[in-house]
């Protein structure tokens, strides 16, 4: 009797398995990475320095949670306006209000000279 028991137990645990509902594979949304650049950048400033994966991670998630501070600010300023479509002085000022100083200086200029190089690139074809 205990044999049959037995038995009848793996029996319901086999048929259980077969019965279970498949789980659905969640597929993730791709994060976008800076690694790429941020690796440029370093090899243009220092051409015979590294960067380790920890260190690449911490910059990577610096650089977005900048990206989103800057975004979110011009995205008040445009509201404010109550206007539908974002302009470049809309990034200059929020980069004056998020970012420091001096660095909001250096900022504003090289997106400046960034927005011109687009500009005439756009121009030539």
């Amino acid at each position: 009797m205990a044999k049959s028991a037995t038995s009848k137990a793996s029996l319901n645990k086999k048929t259980a398995a077969v019965a279970a509902p498949k789980k659905k594979n969640r597929t993730r949304k791709n994060k976008p990475s800076y690694a790429r650049f941020i690796n440029r950048v370093l090899k243009q400033v220092h051409p015979d320095t590294g960067i380790s994966k920890k260190g690449m991670v911490v910059m990577d998630n610096m650089i977005e949670d900048m990206f989103e501070r800057l975004a979110s600010e011009a995205k008040e300023l445009n509201s404010k306006k109550k206007k539908a479509t974002m302009q470049v002085f809309d990034i200059q000022q929020a980069a004056r209000l998020v970012l420091p100083g001096e660095l909001s200086k250096h900022g504003i200029s090289e997106g400046t000279k960034a927005y011109q190089n687009f500009q005439m690139a756009t121009k030539k074809e």
